[in-house]
């Protein structure tokens, strides 16, 4: 198990679920690289001197992912959780999404998580121990009109996850996806961009889902504080999950989606083993 003087590396923790986890695991006594674009954001997390680097960091900035991780070894000596956090989501029809937007969108929600954990992974080979958190969505599990785009960042960082997981637990080494609901952080207000939908045929499913989110911004059922509790404690466990639903809403949403997969996919077994020689 890692230490008790455990060091993490969060992400995009200048707001939401980034500053409260970075909060929560200050007030643990542990130490933490707390990172955001602008560094001036981190204000106000607490923790000593000795205790919190608090670095700038854009993910889509491959060298500045090196320095951050360099700085972060160099100051503690190792990287025990690293927590994916930072991204954002962009809300559009699939057919009017804007290729520019859907790219950026990319570049920080996937690529930038993918290089900055492979930045981090031959730390934790070689202490022969560590902990991955990447927060994705229930989006990463489950479809929803608006968030074509955005689901297909999460999905992505699912299935890199889960691959990743069979690489490298047989190294001592745990990888999660966290999956929350609507939580009451900026996601769906200064966070989140938007193609406001013009078709007609849209209105009913993609506006009307637009809508909704905008009129529920600030009143969502979802504590961050507690999310960042229950991220932690996961990484206090021999044997955390690979998938860790946060919120009602959420959870039942997410064990109603796989449970309509799986009973689809047996539905069709006859034919699923009519194609073999």
């Amino acid at each position: 198990m890692m230490t008790d003087q455990r060091v993490w590396l969060i992400t995009g923790a200048s707001s939401g679920f980034g500053r409260e986890l970075a909060k929560a695991v200050i007030a643990r006594g542990w130490r933490v690289v707390a990172t955001a674009r602008n560094v001036g954001d981190l204000d106000g997390i607490g923790g000593a001197l000795e205790q919190v680097l608090p670095l700038a960091l854009d993910v889509t900035d491959h060298e500045a992912i090196t320095t951050v991780v360099t700085a972060a070894v160099e100051r503690f000596g190792r990287i025990d959780v690293l927590a994916n956090v930072a991204g954002y989501g962009y809300m559009s029809s699939a057919e009017e999404g804007e290729e520019p937007r859907i790219r950026a969108m990319f570049d920080t929600n996937v690529f930038g998580l993918f290089a900055l954990t492979r930045e981090v992974l031959p730390i934790m080979r070689a202490q022969r121990s560590g902990h991955i958190i990447s927060i994705t969505s229930v989006a990463g599990i489950q479809g929803m009109p608006r968030s074509a785009y955005y689901s297909a960042t999460k999905h992505a960082v699912e299935g890199f996850s889960k691959a990743l997981a069979t690489e490298v637990e047989p190294l001592g080494l745990k990888v999660t996806c966290v999956e929350p609901g609507a939580f009451r952080t900026n996601f769906a207000g200064s966070s989140g961009q938007a193609t406001s939908t013009k078709i007609k045929d849209y209105a009913d499913t993609v506006g009307a889902s637009m809508n909704k989110a905008a009129q529920g911004s600030g009143n969502q059922p979802g504590d961050p504080a507690r999310a960042a509790l229950a991220m932690i404690a996961i990484t206090e466990e021999d044997r955390p999950p690979h998938h860790l639903v946060l919120g009602t809403i959420g959870y039942e949403g997410v064990v109603s989606t796989l449970d309509k997969q799986l009973q689809d996919i047996k539905s069709r077994r006859d034919v699923a083993q009519s194609v073999d020689f």
